[in-house]
């Protein structure tokens, strides 16, 4: 005999039902006309009964065809009445529950709703296993407590919170902890309730998500199994609930000291520049130039440098050989919040092979420094005189600028900081703050047509002749064709930039033999000499070619022509009514065309401040540092890179940028990244990635300040790590509002991607080529913004194949079809009279419409306003972020390494064949399920053409005889009855249905589809 042990734990934030806010809830679970449930707990919105439920079976190898329903219920009186409230349900699948004890995991379940217009929450904590005998469950029936609650190897789904721990109270009798070998996993409890009774937790080995290297205390596991919900009815299916994301991924919304928040409250009124972060003042050092320096060496002059002090704090100019009026002009700055001293001292000093010759000081008292803010002037330089160590005149003067400024200072960018005062002058560039320009970007079409008079290197054959284009590092290649004069007519696009240095180099080859080509004539042309077009008009008219000889060609023709040269027919255009796509159509910042002819006006401007970061992973732990961390911001063709913090976990940068706004639907990109460059580290050396954040336009409110934390998220071939929390200041500033309404009403994209599309074959590589032009031209800036940087934040890999986000997708479809499904539903439920009062009320609802038909739009539009205004309510108080659980990350098992392991790979595969011939099996398994799927839709649609096509000879002449029986109907009968009986009929009371399949449906199953015709 079989049994299944449902073992009920706990529940947590259910929705109050009794009007004081609480409810007394208890669960009822039902499986094969059985029906038990738990006690009530009275005013408990966090429930825990810890009960064990145990149910006979008597086909246990039926189990996964079989359903579990177990619903959550209010008793409005204390347990002692009979009308329950419902509170919400879960249904659960048969295939997901394991057969033993030991296989078991407890579940956490999101309650579903009952119909439409249900208002559930909450979660349920179960765990249900099948068993054979009856030693293999320890408690019996409906006993608080007894069902014991181990976590098992082979966790399905592992939830894992690798950054925030705390204890749980220890609720189990010592004499039902010693049952089994106990294992220890890390979880994280969405709920809040207590958990049930779980053992004491044994000692931990060191893992990877001790990452602070703090004491911690570990819980058993509880894992999400929400895709075991039962396939039962469609409607369950599809409406599933997402589950609630890990809080450590979530946005913390802050209240910082900013200017623009403190301007309403009387705050500093002078601090207008930089609004969006806080101020950081600066003691600023200009050092500019000396003269009349006294000789210190034999030869007669000195090879000075200025040594700038401030407390331990010393910057460094470079020396000047042999210069007695050297020139520096080199700024430092001293952080206010780091001044160790309030004497400032600038010492001229002579380099020299042992000790270094004192020259002469200047000191300054920094109670006395004047305070400059923008827009003031920058403040000039003066002339001061220096003195010796006793304080007496000594000969030569230095001129030098000494104020006390903000981070809004143009000062700032080029300054020598104080937490930079080790890097040497050759490094120093790589840590300061940047704005790049992407280069601007054209679409070059090519069109090969045709080729006269080409004669191979042995006379007595054809030439199988092909045409190679090479523009820059990308080549393309026309089909071969073995003939004098060949016609191609084929097309190719490529990529270019501003300002048009490369060259377009035609090349004619034979196929001479397998993996042997010979070149049969070559021409070059430059880019800039290309004609362009901004619109639909005519391409520019082709022209003919000369194809010299590779030497000739290479030499510059004109000097040397030959008397005989085959020709070539190509047109060359540049397209600059396109937008050349360097990022994902779904999360672009620039939307405009390459001719600024054809760009409108902006709409608006973003202001964006970058203020600090916090609990930053240590990612030079191996040298001895912490994290050298800089952020990236991409929005449009402006790239801003602000200034890297040395040595910190907690970096503070407080920078603001500001961008022009052309489309509201565009995506701002903002990364973190490690700077391994300050050190002489090699070239190959790659700034690891911290994190990465995307923020949509569209969702944010206009003249709305944002300020939150976001969580930092990397994943990694061993799973989703956060490596912390960048704070952020946004204002989204609209100055068109017209402009900007209008645009909603306006394509995407510019008018020529719709009038004349380019192939969506070529698309992705076009779109690769733009991302390496871009990353090699920022490449070649000071400081280099770095290759790996920029495929980064452009999501060079974001088309590649990747099971988890697959998965994800599909939990997306699923999600935005569970609004169908409801709905579905809830006319399933009124069809079967589930509740009379609504149903009753659809029938007059139904009645008036049919004798009122002009009511319907109405009453659809106002009812769609309606549900806009009440959930205007409800909408969103944050902008987007990241979202691991979406995205599929944050479930990620040790079992299923190998899917991220696959994501990670390169392209193609360096993997070893044995692990790739496993993938390619996997990837055969999941094709086959689409192809199954896809194949049933290709059914359905056969069938219905199959209805007039007289594939079935019977079947049509019945559908077309019973189709001018409706029609003699319809036209005798008026419409408003017709509706009427129509309608009724498909409400009647379900003591006039039958369970058996409509009739309309059996005649549709039975059409023929083309798949008997497939081999």
């Amino acid at each position: 005999m079989a049994k299944l042990v449902v073992q009920v734990l706990d529940a947590s934030d259910l929705k109050p039902k009794d009007g004081q806010g609480s409810a007394n809830p208890f669960v009822e679970v039902e499986f094969e006309e059985q029906k038990q449930r738990t006690q009530t707990k009275p005013k408990d919105l966090n429930p825990s009964w810890n009960e064990t439920l145990v149910f006979i079976t008597n086909n246990l190898p039926d189990l996964p065809n079989k359903t579990i329903h177990v619903t959550v219920y209010h008793d409005p009186r204390g347990g002692h009445g009979h009308h329950h409230n419902f509170l919400g349900r879960v249904i659960i699948s048969g295939v997901s529950i394991p057969f033993s004890e030991s296989e078991a995991n407890v579940q956490r379940y999101p309650l579903d709703k009952r119909g439409l217009f249900s208002h559930i929450k909450g979660e349920l904590a179960l765990k249900v296993y099948a068993v054979i005998d009856e030693s293999a469950f320890a408690a019996p029936p409906n006993q608080g407590g007894g069902g014991t609650f181990e976590s098992s190897e082979g966790t399905p789904l592992q939830e894992i919170n690798p950054n925030k721990y705390f204890d749980e109270g220890i609720r189990r009798e010592q004499s039902e902890k010693k049952k089994k070998e106990k294992e220890v996993r890390t979880f994280h409890s969405l709920g809040t309730a207590p958990a049930a009774p779980t053992p004491a937790p044994a000692p931990a080995p060191a893992s990877s998500s001790s990452v602070f290297g703090s004491d911690v205390k570990e819980k058993p596991v509880e894992t999400r199994m929400d895709f075991a919900k039962a396939a039962g009815p469609a409607a369950s299916v599809m409406h599933m609930q997402m589950p609630k994301t890990n809080p450590e991924f979530l946005l913390v919304e802050t209240s910082p000291p900013v200017a623009a928040r403190l301007r309403y409250r009387g705050g500093d009124k002078t601090s207008s520049t930089y609004d969006l972060v806080e101020q950081m003042h600066y003691l600023y050092v200009n050092v500019v130039k000396a003269k009349d320096l006294p000789a210190m060496d034999v030869s007669g002059s000195l090879d000075p440098y200025v040594e700038v002090k401030l407390g331990n704090y010393r910057g460094v100019t470079k020396h000047l050989e042999k210069n007695q009026n050297p020139v520096w002009k080199q700024i430092f700055a001293f952080s206010k919040e780091r001044l160790q001293s309030n004497l400032l001292e600038v010492t001229v000093k002579d380099k020299d092979i042992g000790k270094d010759d004192f020259v002469g000081k200047v000191l300054f008292d920094l109670s006395e420094v004047p305070l400059r803010v923008p827009p003031d002037s920058p403040l000039a330089p003066q002339w001061y005189r220096l003195v010796d160590k006793k304080g007496d005149k000594a000969k030569g003067e230095i001129m030098l600028a000494v104020w006390m400024g903000t981070q809004a200072d143009e000062s700032f960018p080029e300054a020598w900081h104080s937490d930079a005062h080790n890097i040497s002058h050759t490094n120093l560039s790589n840590t300061r703050s940047k704005v790049y320009f992407s280069p601007k970007l054209y679409y070059l079409r090519v069109n090969v047509w045709e080729a006269q008079d080409l004669v191979a290197s042995d006379k007595g054959r054809l030439p199988e002749a092909y045409v190679k284009i090479q523009v820059g590092n990308h080549v393309k290649v026309t089909r071969p064709l073995q003939t004098r004069n060949p016609i191609w007519r084929e097309e190719f696009m490529y990529v270019v930039s501003e300002p048009f240095e490369d060259l377009i180099i035609v090349s004619v080859e034979d196929r001479v033999g397998p993996g042997k080509e010979e070149i049969l004539g070559r021409a070059y042309i430059p880019v800039r000499d290309v004609s362009s077009r901004h619109d639909t008009t005519k391409l520019p008219d082709p022209r003919w070619l000369n194809l010299l000889k590779p030497a000739l060609a290479e030499e510059g023709g004109e000097k040397k022509k030959e008397k005989f040269s085959s020709k070539i027919l190509v047109g060359f255009c540049l397209e600059q009514g396109y937008h050349v796509l360097d990022e994902s159509a779904h999360f672009s910042s620039d939307l405009q065309p390459s001719s600024k002819h054809l760009r409108k006006n902006n709409i608006g401007i973003l202001e964006l401040g970058i203020l600090s970061a916090r609990n930053l992973l240590p990612m030079k732990s191996k040298d001895g540092r912490t994290t050298d961390a800089y952020c990236v911001a991409k929005y449009g063709n402006k790239w801003v890179r602000t200034r890297t913090l040395l040595d910190t976990l907690t970096p503070r940068w407080n920078e603001q940028y500001t961008w022009e706004v052309y489309d509201p639907c565009t995506v701002i990109t903002i990364g973190v990244f490690d700077n391994n460059h300050i050190n002489g580290s090699k070239d190959d050396a790659i700034d690891q990635r911290i994190g990465k954040v995307r923020i949509r336009l569209s969702t944010l409110e206009t003249d709305r300040i944002y300020t939150h934390y976001y969580p930092l998220l990397v994943l990694t071939p061993s799973g989703l790590k956060k490596h912390g929390e960048l704070q952020l200041a946004l204002r989204f500033t609209c100055t068109a509002w017209v402009n900007m309404v209008a645009q909603y009403g306006k394509p995407l994209l510019p008018k020529m991607h719709y009038v004349q599309p380019i192939p969506v074959r070529h698309t992705d590589l076009l779109r690769y080529q733009a991302q390496q032009i871009v990353a090699a031209r920022l490449g070649r800036s000071e400081p280099p913004l770095r290759r790996e940087i920029v495929e980064y934040m452009l999501d060079v890999d974001y088309h590649m194949w990747s099971l988890r986000r697959s998965k994800a997708n599909f939990q997306r479809i699923m999600k935005v079809l569970s609004g169908v499904s409801a709905v579905c539903k809830w006319i399933n439920d009124i069809c079967a009279w589930r509740n009379p009062v609504t149903t009753i009320l659809v029938h007059v609802l139904f009645l008036i419409l049919v004798c009122y038909p002009e009511l319907i739009l109405p009453t659809i539009f106002l009812y769609l306003f309606v549900i806009g205004v009440w959930n205007f309510r409800f909408r969103p108080r944050h902008p987007p972020h990241m979202d691991a659980r979406l995205s599929h990350a944050d479930r990620v098992h040790p079992n299923d390494l190998d899917e991220l392991d696959e994501e990670f790979d390169k392209f193609p595969s360096a993997r070893p064949a044995d692990i790739v011939r496993i993938r390619y099996d996997r990837l055969r398994s999941v094709a086959g399920r689409v192809q199954t799927v896809i194949g049933d839709l290709a059914s359905q649609g056969e069938r219905a053409q199959a209805i007039l096509s007289w594939r079935d000879p019977r079947a049509t002449a019945i559908f077309i005889i019973f189709s001018l029986i409706w029609a003699v109907f319809i036209y005798v009968t008026p419409f408003q009855l017709v509706a009427v009986l129509v309608g009724l009929y498909f409400l009647r009371h379900p003591r006039f249905r039958s369970r058996m399949p409509a009739v309309p449906v059996n005649f549709f199953k039975r059409l023929p589809s083309k798949s008997d015709m497939l081999l």
